[in-house]
């Protein structure tokens, strides 16, 4: 017999589908869970891959979660100015036993003020961002400091998932839910992360330098924000 689990997931425009999807069928395996995906309303949320996902519970009905989700894209960017999501995020987080996020996901943590002094991961291509919301970046599939518990970069939502299942149930209920979605991955290429001999350094630094010019401006009057009203 498991303890229930209540998962609750920020769902929002532009998120990257993957981020939230790819979690998602892994908590969709957790004994004893039920899964929520919020937003302001219950109208089709449109991803950044042409297609929408239907919330399930608003975030004014959302119940208290045992573990809370955030997924990446460049909607999580978007949310620093939404106070309602933001202070979603930060009062769902104050009750929780995880606080998670999967990619860019962790800039939204980072905004509600819940990063500080935190050793926290994103994808490979903001994650020195961070360091705006006074977080200790890392550069691995997945961190947890505490009840946080961050993962990198898209397809790292599948370990991260199965990270959180391991820590929450036992290797034993993990490794049974990696099997059953047989999450046996090998890729055709070597080149799935900077780090990666078959990654083209130039690709990277332009890749980096292009998120850094788009975003940072954001997280910079996001950080900004959170101090003024500490």
């Amino acid at each position: 017999m498991y303890t229930p689990l209540r998962i609750v997931a920020l769902l929002f425009p532009n998120v990257t589908q993957l981020d939230l999807t790819g979690p998602a069928q892994v908590f969709a395996r957790f004994p004893e869970a039920e899964v929520h995906f919020a937003w302001r309303d219950l109208e089709p949320v449109p991803t950044d891959s042409g297609f929408s996902i239907l919330p399930t519970i608003t975030l004014e009905a959302a119940p208290q979660a045992d573990l809370l989700f955030v997924p990446g894209g460049q909607g999580a960017f978007e949310v620093f100015d939404d106070d309602a999501a933001l202070g979603f995020i930060a009062e769902q987080a104050a009750g929780a036993q995880y606080v998670t996020s999967v990619c860019t996901g962790s800039f939204a943590l980072g905004a509600a003020g819940l990063l500080q002094g935190r050793r926290a991961t994103s994808h490979w291509a903001s994650l020195d961002m961070l360091e705006h919301f006074g977080a200790v970046p890392v550069s691995q599939r997945v961190v947890q400091d505490g009840k946080i518990i961050t993962g990198a970069g898209v397809t790292s939502g599948i370990d991260f998932a199965l990270t959180v299942a391991a820590e929450v149930y036992g290797k034993d209920v993990a490794q049974e839910i990696q099997l059953y979605i047989e999450y046996d991955p090998a890729p055709p290429f070597d080149a799935g992360s900077p780090s990666r001999p078959g990654a083209d350094p130039q690709a990277v630094q332009e890749r980096i330098e292009a998120m850094t010019k788009l975003r940072s401006p954001l997280v910079a009057q996001a950080a900004e924000r959170l101090r003024s009203q500490s």
